[in-house]
């Protein structure tokens, strides 16, 4: 018999199915469950065990790892199970809002169980690799009681008590993750159109990429300042830069949705009179809602 800890995997999309993979690899038993029982068959030829039912999947183990879309996919499931989850605890590597994730924690706790957050920031091919991480937050006994069996997943980087803190801090990631990727494929469309393959430019976008940590590095210290004084650059001179690429995108006849949601946002900067003050201070009106 193994003695390792036992472990049940609730989803089994690519993220649930890499997890379950690296767990039986380091020799982890597990139990598994899905929605649709065929997802499993690969895994249970790898020594996995099929649970008939969610509420059989809870009850095998204390450690139950879930992996869903998000938190109404989890009540979807859980619900009719849910006396089963007293004495259970509960990993929710599904992603949704931070006032979603803790209502979502505040539900399991009422029905006995503890919950713990995950943010993985990892895709399903980083699961079990070196330089992988999860964001996690709630209770430290539970993480600390079950942190050796969570880093056969990825690294782990406790956040604190709050439920909804590694939720918060997965969708920041997230969010700059996929600006990021749109600001790429922009990249890659305006350079299609005029003749330029992804591979031409790919090494003139991991030049600018590699260069800022050092950028955001000496904006963040400014911004937690409050110091937006045009002394490195101006706003004006950023908003002519980002009309610049708004016009070539539409020289070239590429869609400008996203340059020009940019250029609006500068505008918008210029308009509140900000036009000699750094590029950082959209920052302020991006913490202002607008009615």
């Amino acid at each position: 018999m193994s003695s390792k800890q036992c472990v049940t995997v609730i989803g089994l999309g690519p993220m649930g199915q890499a997890m379950v993979h690296a767990l039986l690899g380091k020799g982890h038993p597990v139990t598994v469950w899905n929605r649709t029982p065929s997802r499993a068959d690969a895994l249970v030829a790898c020594g996995a065990v099929l649970a008939k039912s969610a509420e059989d999947a809870l009850i095998a183990n204390e450690l139950v790892v879930l992996s869903l879309t998000d938190y109404e996919a989890m009540y979807a499931v859980l619900e009719p199970a849910s006396h089963a989850l007293a004495g259970r605890v509960l990993v929710n590597l599904s992603s949704d809002t931070p006032e979603k994730t803790r209502r979502g924690a505040r539900w399991v706790s009422e029905h006995g169980g503890v919950h713990l957050t995950g943010g993985v920031n990892a895709s399903p091919s980083g699961i079990g690799q070196s330089g992988s991480s999860t964001f996690y937050s709630g209770p430290r006994e539970a993480f600390e009681a079950h942190r050796s069996t969570l880093e056969v997943l990825t690294d782990t980087d406790y956040r604190g008590a709050d439920p909804g803190l590694a939720a918060l801090l997965y969708q920041i990631v997230v969010g700059m993750f996929w600006t990021s990727v749109l600001g790429y494929w922009q990249a890659i469309a305006l350079a299609d159109a005029n003749g330029l393959t992804a591979t031409a430019v790919l090494p003139h976008v991991t030049e600018l990429l590699a260069g800022m940590p050092d950028f955001l590095s000496v904006y963040a210290e400014r911004i937690d300042a409050g110091e937006h004084g045009g002394d490195m650059e101006r706003l004006a001179m950023g908003m002519a830069s980002v009309e610049h690429v708004l016009y070539t995108n539409a020289d070239a006849g590429v869609d400008t949705t996203l340059p020009a949601a940019v250029a609006a946002l500068f505008r918008c900067g210029m308009d509140a009179g900000h036009g000699g003050d750094s590029v950082s201070s959209l920052v302020e009106l991006m913490r202002m809602a607008k009615a």
